[in-house]
């Protein structure tokens, strides 16, 4: 079954990772008032209403200092790219950092679906705040906004689920080149699931999928007239 990968970013000590605990009603994270708590992207499979199977990945905090934080904040910019649905955790009371307009940009630019959870709403608000379009008032201490949250990420799901893999890229009677390693990381006697739902993609389109192995590309590209696209 297809999971949406939904992964929380934001700084050191925006409430991250009690979001996080609050979203799923787990203690998935560690929380902790010292900044930089979580090291590493931590990953967590889960069925949540009303959003269904997902993979909830909680990041270290994108302003983390030193070589150590340097390597952290890499790892947490690898997470982007198995992102589906990105939410950025901002403290409410300091409001969105140049990092966070940075990520943002990221988002955009990659056209990543994204929210704005504004953290600690339990705390005033400025009568001068402007909720942004993409902005959510939460409170990982009281849990308001949490449904609201998930509500938001629902309905990107579903938008997201009506959309085709690769469909749109081709028309029918295109031929399309499919590489498919078989190494020892590959599933014995079958193809894996992405590789499965391409090709039925493709094939509910009209186009011709061919699938060869990458030590065979050459030679398959040889023989067969110029593809329209090669998905590796």
């Amino acid at each position: 079954m297809e999971r949406t990968h939904i992964a929380f970013f934001g700084r050191r000590n925006a409430g991250k990772s009690s979001l996080v605990n609050r979203f799923t009603s787990q203690d998935l994270s560690i929380v902790s008032d010292v900044k930089g708590t979580t090291t590493d992207p931590v990953r967590k499979t889960m069925e949540l209403l009303p959003l269904g199977p997902v993979v909830i990945i909680d990041t270290p905090g994108i302003d983390d200092e030193g070589d150590l934080g340097e390597l952290r904040v890499k790892r947490s910019s690898r997470i982007i790219d198995e992102t589906d649905i990105a939410i950025l955790v901002v403290d409410l009371a300091v409001g969105i950092h140049k990092d966070e307009w940075d990520l943002i940009d990221v988002f955009e630019e990659r056209k990543i679906p994204y929210l704005i959870a504004f953290n600690k709403s339990d705390i005033s608000v400025s009568a001068n705040f402007a909720l942004p379009p993409k902005g959510v008032l939460v409170s990982a201490l009281t849990g308001e906004g949490i449904e609201e949250l998930k509500e938001r990420a629902a309905v990107i799901i579903k938008s997201r689920k009506s959309r085709p893999l690769v469909a749109d890229l081709v028309s029918s009677k295109d031929l399309v080149v499919l590489v498919v390693p078989i190494d020892k990381s590959a599933p014995k006697d079958r193809l894996i699931l992405p590789q499965q739902m391409v090709i039925r993609d493709l094939l509910e389109v009209g186009a011709i999928p061919v699938v060869t192995r990458d030590t065979e590309l050459a030679a398959t590209l040889a023989k067969i007239p110029a593809p329209r696209l090669v998905i590796t």
